[in-house]
């Protein structure tokens, strides 16, 4: 039985074995691999602009390899999954689309814009990881689609418009599969219930509902049948029963989503998630973004804590994919074209050319490094004590994985059972542990 050790005191990846079981051990925990829940689809992260140009703007193409190989490489974080945005997000340097103004033909679509930063970047990670798995979402229509007449602070996109957006998503996928880019699937907006000083636009759960069930999903279906899966909300965890009830209500609505995308910001409120799975089991849960907001905190361990709780929160209410915000950012927490400023997993510093590795990027890798796609969540027997949250795995290869998350000040031993395989396994204080089974 080995384990895998990061901690608030500085361990990070530290590997020991288990100790013999002692009568001292008191909390017993054992896996029942004969109670299994959803598969596992794996682990990414955003390829925004920001994320791009922080990599590739004054690097060699090396230094862009070595960066990549910290996420999408087996040695790395052994992700298979990125998102990207089409036209542009808070997390680009300024507003753009793929049309000139008021061009509702879309005859002028052009992504030359991608090629600066984003698309290059991109074929590298696909060099890496070639079944990488390419989620996109939206921001913002172009602003003379929308009510308010700009990409920003809101607005609604117009119903004469409808059919042209729809249209829109198709000649972004068309236009990367030219490029031999081909993209997993879709999500219809990126927070569509948040008016945002950036790149937002607002829909009600019914104008998406309408808004795939007459335009976007017949047009997806027609041009490229089932290949492109398509995914609600993409916002928080707090209202997304209410949201996602009206679509998957509809049956000629629902036949087109595969499933819901939601973020963690506000509430932590994870059993909304096992809410809409026992509603519509057919549907898929996959996590589409989070981070730490307000700017970089390196060195802080609650960043990567906050992380922990959230997976495995997600991951025991049956979410099948976990796709963190920017890969990379520079040490301001940029470039975001309105100050947004967030952290990473991954940080560059400019001014000292360093890379800085955060705890949320040792914490990901606790579970995406030993989690592969393909597992399947098993049962947990036992109540865990106050304060310690796990998650367990089997994987592929018959090995069962445990995840555990220790926000007690104090230490805690466990003794872990895999079937027949025993072992004491020691918690420390304030840290995940990842269990293999040997």
């Amino acid at each position: 039985m080995k384990i895998i050790t990061s901690s608030t005191s500085g361990l990070r990846w530290q590997v020991t074995e288990s100790s013999p079981l002692t009568t001292q051990v008191t909390i017993p925990l054992e896996v029942n691999q004969q109670q299994t829940f959803q598969t596992h689809l794996g682990f990414g992260g955003s390829l925004t602009e920001a994320a791009a140009y922080t990599m590739k703007e004054q690097h060699d193409d090396q230094f862009v390899k070595d960066m990549l190989d910290l996420y999408f490489s087996p040695t790395g974080l052994a992700y298979n999954w990125t998102r990207i945005h089409m036209n542009s997000s808070d997390f680009a340097l300024g507003n753009y689309t793929y049309v000139a103004h008021g061009d509702k033909s879309l005859s002028s679509f052009s992504i030359d814009r991608e090629t600066w930063y984003v698309l290059p970047v991109l074929q590298k990670a696909l060099a890496i990881q070639p079944d990488l798995k390419i989620l996109i979402s939206p921001w913002s229509p172009p602003g003379w689609m929308k009510d308010n007449q700009q990409m920003n602070h809101g607005g609604k996109l117009l119903p004469e418009f409808y059919d042209a957006w729809a249209k829109y998503y198709v000649k972004f996928i068309q236009a990367l599969q030219a490029k031999g880019i081909h993209p997993w699937g879709l999500t219809i907006q990126n927070e569509p219930a948040a008016k945002q000083v950036w790149d937002s636009c607002l829909y009600t759960a019914e104008e998406e509902r309408d808004f795939i069930k007459y335009h976007l999903g017949p047009a997806i279906r027609n041009a490229f049948s089932d290949a492109i899966k398509i995914l609600v909300w993409d916002h928080n965890r707090d209202i997304m029963v209410e949201r996602v009830t009206p679509i998957y209500q509809d049956v000629m609505a629902s036949a087109f989503v595969w499933g819901t995308g939601f973020h963690w910001y506000g509430e932590e409120k994870f059993d909304n998630l096992g809410k809409v799975k026992s509603l519509f089991p057919d549907k898929h849960l996959l996590f589409t973004e989070g981070c730490i907001e307000g700017g970089p905190q390196p060195g802080a361990w609650a960043t990567g804590e906050r992380y922990a709780r959230n997976i495995i929160g997600d991951f025991n209410q049956g979410n099948e994919g976990f796709i963190d915000w920017n890969l990379v950012l520079n040490e301001q927490g940029g470039p975001n074209h309105v100050g947004n400023y967030c952290d990473a997993p991954i940080l560059f510093d400019r001014r000292n050319q360093t890379i800085i590795k955060n705890s949320s990027y040792y914490v990901i890798g606790h579970f995406s490094k030993f989690i592969p796609p393909g597992s399947v969540r098993v049962q947990l027997k036992h109540a865990l004590p106050q304060g310690i949250l796990a998650v367990s795995y089997r994987r592929p290869d018959s090995k069962i994985v445990l995840v555990m998350l220790n926000t007690l000040p104090q230490p805690i031993d466990f003794h872990v059972n895999f079937n027949s395989e025993d072992g004491v396994v020691h918690c420390p204080s304030k840290s995940v542990i990842t269990v293999i089974q040997s």
